[in-house]
């Protein structure tokens, strides 16, 4: 059982950049696709991003591309988000999540892909 733990929310204006961390212990994550998720108040949990085992397939949404970036450090056993030019609509619960792959270069994007989740980290935009 791996255990995520996300930072790096907070409160940001419009225009700002954060970067959230999700730091993964209990197993290395190394061999697995991880992601990025969100959920707004009265609404569903969204795929914004993820990332294969070894960084090389990515994925992002529609709304948050050329904006995020996700990204890895294997060695650290920690994932990434890095949102620049934040919107009010960016505002939402960010959750990490992670599913074994065994090296196959996948990154799933749909949230019954992912079996181990975080318990997500607030991030406010305000206008």
């Amino acid at each position: 059982q791996v255990q995520l733990v996300e930072s790096g929310g907070g409160l940001v204006q419009a225009g700002g950049s954060l970067r959230l961390s999700c730091a993964a212990s209990g197993r290395t994550v190394s061999r697995d696709a991880m992601a990025w998720f969100r959920q707004a108040p009265g609404k569903e949990r969204e795929s914004v991003a993820s990332i294969s085992w070894n960084g090389g397939i990515t994925y992002y949404a529609d709304s948050v591309k050329g904006r995020f970036t996700i990204s890895r450090d294997n060695a650290k056993n920690t994932a990434y988000l890095q949102m620049n030019s934040l919107r009010p609509e960016d505002t939402a619960v960010y959750y990490c999540a992670a599913v074994t792959t065994y090296g196959s270069f996948l990154a799933p994007r749909l949230r019954h892909e992912y079996n181990d989740w975080g318990q997500g980290t607030q991030v406010t935009v305000s206008s």
